[in-house]
């Protein structure tokens, strides 16, 4: 019984040493930015498609999440930032994933988004930087044609908070 107890003892203290060097830390804390990064320049960023708007609808949702979930100033200028993000909007995809069995017709469409996004100081050094961001979501196409265009735009809107959410974390916890 008394070696149950060590062997029990042993593992808790094991599990509780390896729990404890896991990284974890205050979202938001900003640990992935120097201290000197206080102002933000998120300029609007690049469009290198031909979806309508897309690199205006991701850059306010990045700037939304930065002022929702941060304590940075975010500016549109370069000149007044600390750091400057920017972003460029790679490819954006549209492609049928379901499809109504009595009619043939797409009823479910995959949108995709890829970007690249670079956070540079003030000084040059790159504080950040992912050359491929992909962010994917699911909307529903009607069969309707009034409608058809309907669920499209919140599917894009879905898509530019998750983006932002994703980057932000990074940014600020250094992933």
């Amino acid at each position: 019984m008394k070696l149950l107890a060590r062997v029990g003892i042993a593992l808790l203290l094991l599990l509780a040493a390896l729990c404890a060097g896991c990284g974890y830390h205050t979202l938001g804390s900003a640990q992935g930015l120097p201290p000197d990064v206080k102002v933000l320049a998120v300029p609007i960023f690049i469009n290198q498609t031909h979806s309508y708007h897309v690199e205006t609808a991701l850059t306010e949702a990045v700037i939304r999440e930065f002022n929702t979930r941060t304590r940075f100033r975010v500016v549109h200028s370069t000149e007044d930032g600390d750091a400057v993000l920017h972003g460029t909007v790679v490819s954006v995809q549209s492609a049928p994933v379901a499809y109504d069995s009595k009619t043939g017709r797409a009823s479910t469409g995959l949108v995709t988004i890829t970007a690249k996004v670079t956070l540079v100081a003030r000084d040059g050094r790159v504080l950040y930087s992912n050359s491929n961001l992909v962010f994917r979501d699911q909307y529903q196409i009607s069969n309707e044609l009034a409608s058809f265009f309907e669920e499209q735009g919140p599917a894009q809107d879905r898509l530019a908070r998750d983006f932002a959410r994703t980057l932000v974390s990074n940014l600020l916890e250094a992933f």
